[in-house]
């Protein structure tokens, strides 16, 4: 089964990247994983903007038209997509500096299991209150960090000190990818792309 993995990531973390580097699945796995997963956060966005509205704060709740809302779906999931890879690609390309020699696959597999739980904190969208959405997501960043730094050394097959270190240059990258993906999306909505409301 394509998602078998995300359970034991959330139960016995370790264990499981064990078991993700005695498998390596093809990269079609891996991809496939990351496509369906990407769909749970773009679907309760879409439903949450379309039929429960957003609401910050006491104001009244706003809600999104439907173009508009599956615009902003079908952009947050290419979104995902986009961001996986590229964080796959430097996860490849930073391995040498640090004594690792992966296959893209391997990149791919801790790039698309890494992120699984930031991207699955997006299903907390279906409760629309700020706060709440907010919370969840730093939840989630804070698991996936947790799960790289787990999962490096395991999948890299490096020491765990270099481990360390290439981990937080990953967390650097995918940080600076997260803002660059903000930015993108507010300077879009400057533009004349901005969402339109119901």
């Amino acid at each position: 089964m394509i998602l078998n993995h995300i359970w034991g990531l959330y139960a016995h973390p370790r264990e499981e990247w064990k078991t993700i580097d005695q498998r390596h699945e093809s990269m079609t796995f891996a991809i496939s994983h990351i496509l369906i997963v990407a769909l749970l956060p773009c679907a309760a966005a879409y439903y949450a903007s379309t039929q429960l509205g957003w609401s910050i704060g006491t104001r009244e709740a706003t809600y999104l038209t439907q173009p508009s809302a599956v615009l902003f779906a079908v952009t947050m999931y290419a979104g995902i997509l986009a961001a996986t890879f590229a964080l796959a690609y430097l996860i490849h390309w930073m391995a040498k500096t640090f004594g690792a020699s992966p296959t893209f696959t391997q990149s791919m597999e801790l790039a698309a299991y890494t992120a699984t739980p930031v991207i699955m904190s997006g299903v907390s969208a279906l409760y629309p209150e700020l706060w709440f959405v907010t919370l969840a997501f730093i939840a989630g960043i804070a698991y996936s960090v947790y799960l790289l730094y787990s999962g490096v050394p395991i999948l890299m097959h490096i020491p765990e000190e270099r481990g360390f270190i290439y981990a937080s240059s990953v967390v650097t990258a995918g940080l600076i990818l997260l803002v660059i993906l903000m930015v993108a999306s507010a300077i879009v909505w400057t533009n004349g792309f901005g969402p339109q409301y119901s």
